[in-house]
């Protein structure tokens, strides 16, 4: 185990990894830090080998979670990622899907049961700071929410744990990037449309300067390739994938001790 400590992330799907913190597992990972990640589902009602998405009744789920399973490990090498821990929950697909409703879902999952899941993966690594979605999930994905739910949960039993935080978006960036992009016919996916306007800069605690590996972290999307909604965002230029992905943001949601966190470390302060 790294003596510097262990960063945990906890995401949805294959490739969310890519596109939320790809820039701060790279980062912590050159500091020494030891980086896992927890994906929650197996990502199943992705884009299929006929481009449908898994709404549609003639989707290949199965070859959708075959190749996406393989995408993250393609992802994870890339990425400076240690270990990572899939639940093996089903996608549960977008509000509305009929997925939805299946039990194997994983909006359906029991929260207390992956919690202690989850707990006991974060004091195995005895994993101190902690990353997941916000409660609205990011942007009002099933699967982001219940990634919350039960990450919040899994704090409360875990005796390692000590900080989470939120990956954000500031307003300030949407602002910039989302003109800039509709100006060169950029095709943005439903996640940056759906973010909604953003978190109010102020309330950003800390940020993680992730431009001196921008084109890793578009290479770490580029890997999962099936999702084909995410193209432009691999082939955009470097300058305006900077612009969106250069940095990313973090609002503190837990902490411990009642810590003050600002400026550019997730772990600042902890021994």
């Amino acid at each position: 185990m790294n003596s510097r400590g262990t960063l945990l992330f906890v995401h949805a799907h294959p490739d969310d990894e890519a596109l939320f913190t790809a820039g701060t597992s790279l980062h912590y990972a050159a500091e020494g830090y030891r980086v896992v990640l927890v994906t929650c589902t197996n990502g199943r009602l992705g884009i299929d080998d006929q481009w449908l998405g898994g709404d549609d009744p003639s989707h290949h789920s199965d070859w959708v979670r075959r190749t996406r399973a393989s995408e993250l490990v393609a992802s994870t090498q890339l990425i400076g990622v240690d270990r990572t821990v899939n639940l093996g929950y089903d996608d549960s697909g977008l509000p509305g899907w009929p997925q939805n409703v299946e039990r194997t879902s994983f909006v359906n999952a029991n929260v207390e049961s992956a919690a202690r899941v989850l707990a006991a993966i974060m004091d195995e690594e005895n994993a101190r700071v902690i990353v997941t979605y916000d409660e609205n999930g990011y942007y009002g994905h099933p699967d982001h929410i219940r990634a919350n739910v039960v990450t919040r949960r899994a704090m409360e039993l875990s005796t390692s744990a000590e900080r989470l935080f939120y990956p954000v978006t500031p307003r300030s960036v949407l602002d910039e990037f989302i003109p800039a992009a509709t100006e060169r016919k950029v095709f943005l996916p439903l996640w940056v449309h759906d973010a909604g306007d953003g978190y109010a800069d102020e309330h950003v605690d800390v940020t993680i300067d992730a431009r001196r590996d921008a084109a890793v972290k578009q290479a770490s999307i580029r890997a999962h390739a099936s999702q084909v909604d995410n193209a432009d965002l691999t082939s955009m230029d470097a300058d305006l994938f900077e612009m969106l992905f250069g940095k990313e943001f973090y609002v503190l949601a837990y902490e411990k001790n009642g810590m003050r966190v600002r400026g550019d470390d997730l772990f600042a302060g902890l021994a």
